[in-house]
């Protein structure tokens, strides 16, 4: 991909084969390769020096536990990268969903590893349903549904808990591996103390990258609300200029007509170009090209209308900048505080073929840092997705938001 759509796919890709390489004091090894070479790529990208002496401090007294305890590298590494109390930073293993999602987002900064790390051709994919979940006080719940994919297909829900796959405890990635094409009997709970219901969800191989722009896609559509029409996209991520393309067919096609939007932007992995609020807020004319054979492209359009975006812990990294553009332009937000991690990252293969993403320069917005800082909602609603059997209150809210706004409108 040329540089130019890297700029534009999203801040924290755009420093994808740079490093600050500080030059950091000598520190002892840990004689584990995993660990000490998470410790040569931290002092030589990670974008505070002022957070490096802490981080020393921490390898220094893992080292001096050694002799103590076994050594467990996934809470050695958890214990040494969460002295730097930073956002994206983290360390990822082929266990987990976010290994497969955040592969495919940075993978050209991983072009060397691809290979070895997803042979042979070094494709990203796994085997899956479409969904997210969390464990929250000791149960799984459904935390994300992405919309098209199989999941959602088989009417499985926000809220649901997942007590079993096939009989035996559920695994995000386990449960799915080898069984592309067949069923998977899901053992749900849509309601807290019912009995559980078995659901066959079709497996698919899925490419998190194409997953993501089928699942905006399948987002758009519109929605009738006391006598008006509504229109609804849920960006759940935007990590690819093929999210631009999506947004303006929508505003241009499918949508064109409506009377006002409903911006979701509770999304996964945030990403965005610095000018992803324009379509919402400017007063640029739209602009089409048309092909020889008649077929028309939008190259831009703005959406003119009332529009109203949800937030929530979810919204973060570059989404979090295009909700403080929103917000600053007058935009209402409705849900949740942000996730107040906006840092500009990259990220690493590990010797054990495990992922290490790490933030490598600071980002200000307006002269301000948004790490740390959440956005917070012009109307707040709580929403604890356990048990929300397709409930959205903080969907609900924004459409009664957006309904004032468009009787202001009128009136």
């Amino acid at each position: 991909m040329p540089a130019r759509s890297l700029a534009r796919a999203t801040p924290f890709l755009v420093l994808l084969c740079f490093g600050n390489a500080f030059a950091a004091p000598d520190v002892p090894t840990t004689g584990n390769a995993v660990i000490d070479k998470t410790v040569q790529i931290v002092d030589q990208n990670f974008y505070s020096q002022a957070a490096l002496p802490a981080f020393h401090d921490a390898v220094k007294d893992l080292i001096a536990d050694l002799g103590k305890e076994p050594l467990v590298v996934a809470d050695a590494e958890s214990r040494i990268l969460g002295s730097l109390q930073s956002s994206h930073t983290g360390r990822y293993l082929p266990d987990q969903l976010d290994f497969y999602e955040l592969a495919d987002i940075f993978r050209y900064a991983l072009h060397d590893s691809m290979r070895g790390l997803f042979p042979p051709d070094g494709k990203v994919s796994y085997e899956g349903i479409g969904i997210a979940s969390k464990e929250i006080d000791g149960a799984r719940f459904i935390t994300d549904v992405y919309d098209g994919g199989p999941a959602a297909q088989a009417g499985l829900t926000v809220g649901d808990e997942i007590l079993a796959a096939a009989d035996k405890p559920f695994a995000e990635i386990g449960s799915f591996k080898g069984k592309a094409g067949g069923t998977v009997a899901l053992q749900i709970r849509h309601h807290a103390g019912d009995a559980s219901t078995t659901v066959a969800v079709r497996v698919e191989q899925i490419e998190p990258q194409q997953m993501f722009v089928d699942a905006v896609d399948k987002s758009v559509r519109l929605v009738e609300r006391d006598g008006r029409r509504i229109g609804v996209i849920h960006l759940w991520t935007y990590t690819t200029d093929r999210i631009t393309d999506v947004i303006y067919e929508a505003l241009a096609a499918r949508l064109k007509d409506v009377d006002g939007l409903v911006l979701d932007l509770r999304s996964r992995w945030g990403g965005g170009p610095g000018d992803a609020a324009e379509p919402f807020v400017s007063g640029t004319a739209d602009m089409q090209v048309i092909d020889h054979d008649g077929d028309k492209h939008a190259v831009y359009t703005g959406f003119h209308k009332p529009v109203v975006a949800i937030v929530d812990a979810g919204t973060r990294s570059s989404m979090e900048i295009l909700a403080y553009s929103l917000k600053k332009n007058g935009i209402p937000l409705v849900g949740a505080p942000t996730a107040g991690d906006v840092l500009a990252a990259t990220a690493y293969a590990l010797p054990d073929g495990s992922l290490l993403e790490l933030a490598v320069q600071d980002v200000t917005v307006d002269g301000q840092r948004l790490e740390g800082h959440p956005v917070t909602p012009d109307v707040a609603v709580p929403f604890d997705v356990r048990y929300a059997a397709g409930a959205d209150p903080q969907m609900d809210r924004a459409m009664a938001v957006l309904g004032q706004r468009l009787a202001e409108t009128v009136n």
